[in-house]
């Protein structure tokens, strides 16, 4: 009998215990800017590793159906953070979005104009009269019209049409000359494994100023501060990891989800990738986010100037 009540108390103990864990846990959803991929290998492993549960996290981790849609849901308190691009941000906010930038995932552009590698193309000055696809209507016009004017073009010398997701495919078949937003580490391994050999000129070598090419944004009225500290710490931690431990960690990365994520593209891309991975994400360089934002405004993608300080707080 005396046995039986220890037994029950201690089951009582550990019950109210799990209770009392389970509200010390802070959920925070996070929408991608696309479906899973290398570029977020930080976020599946700290997940996968517990590096979110050590910090009182559970994150939610959601794919969008449209990948212009998650800094907007963010803005609307639909989602807790979003991982976004900092030209979209600055956008955003010029535009009254109420957005903050949160922390850094890729700290260095990703983002090329890349066309086939087929002695078609060979200068910027070859596209005049070309069709240009892009995923993601933005900045585009002041990218890639200040690209062109190193060669003596204007934006209107090209035609952007909107292929959505099928940037590399629309290339590949023909339907434009170029693409606006194929990433130098998957865009290209995409296409070397279709038989296609691309040819990438990169924004930063033609006028336009280096960037954050991953960032996360969250709701600037309603963010919980403590919860994004924590959030950012084992982002880093599991940065980290990546960066030590890069072949381990692409194992723990494909296991999240094998039948999607262990394939020669995702491997080719991992390899071309975690190289890029901020390794202080709560880190901000407000001079580069104020010259960003000056370089929008002289092209007139944005009629106000916001400034960094307001929003990209610090999160240490």
């Amino acid at each position: 009998m005396k046995k039986n009540i220890i037994l029950a108390a201690l089951a009582l103990a550990s019950s109210l215990l799990s209770v009392t864990a389970q509200a010390d846990t802070k959920t925070l959803t996070l929408m991608l800017d696309w479906f899973v991929n290398p570029n977020h290998g930080p976020v599946i492993i700290a997940k996968e590793r517990g590096y979110f549960k050590a910090q009182g996290l559970n994150v939610d981790i959601q794919e969008p159906a449209d990948p212009s849609m998650p800094p907007k849901l963010v803005a609307a308190n639909k989602v807790d953070l979003a991982i976004s691009y900092q030209p979209s941000l600055t956008i955003d906010v010029a535009a009254g979005l109420p957005l903050i930038r949160s922390a850094t995932l890729i700290a260095t552009p990703l983002n090329t104009l890349m066309v086939l590698d087929n002695n078609k193309i060979n200068d910027l000055s070859d596209l005049k009269g070309k069709k240009i696809g892009i995923s993601i209507a933005g900045n585009e016009e002041a990218s890639i019209g200040t690209m062109l004017q190193t060669v003596g073009l204007n934006y209107d010398d090209v035609e952007i049409i909107n292929v959505g997701w099928a940037l590399s495919s629309s290339l590949a078949s023909g339907r434009v000359d170029a693409i606006w937003g194929g990433l130098r580490n998957f865009e290209t391994n995409q296409l070397a494994l279709e038989g296609f050999k691309a040819k990438t000129f990169f924004p930063e070598d033609y006028g336009v100023p280096v960037y954050d090419e991953l960032i996360f944004v969250a709701n600037a009225n309603t963010y919980d501060k403590a919860a994004i500290i924590g959030f950012n710490k084992a982002i880093e931690q599991a940065t980290l990891y990546i960066v030590n431990h890069p072949q381990k960690a692409w194992e723990e990365f494909v296991a999240y989800a094998p039948d999607t994520l262990n394939n020669e593209l995702n491997k080719r891309a991992w390899n071309d990738t975690f190289m890029h991975f901020s390794l202080h994400p709560a880190a901000a360089d407000l001079q580069r986010y104020d010259d960003y934002a000056q370089f929008m405004y002289a092209q007139k993608i944005i009629t106000t100037l916001p400034k960094a300080q307001n929003y990209v707080p610090t999160f240490q």
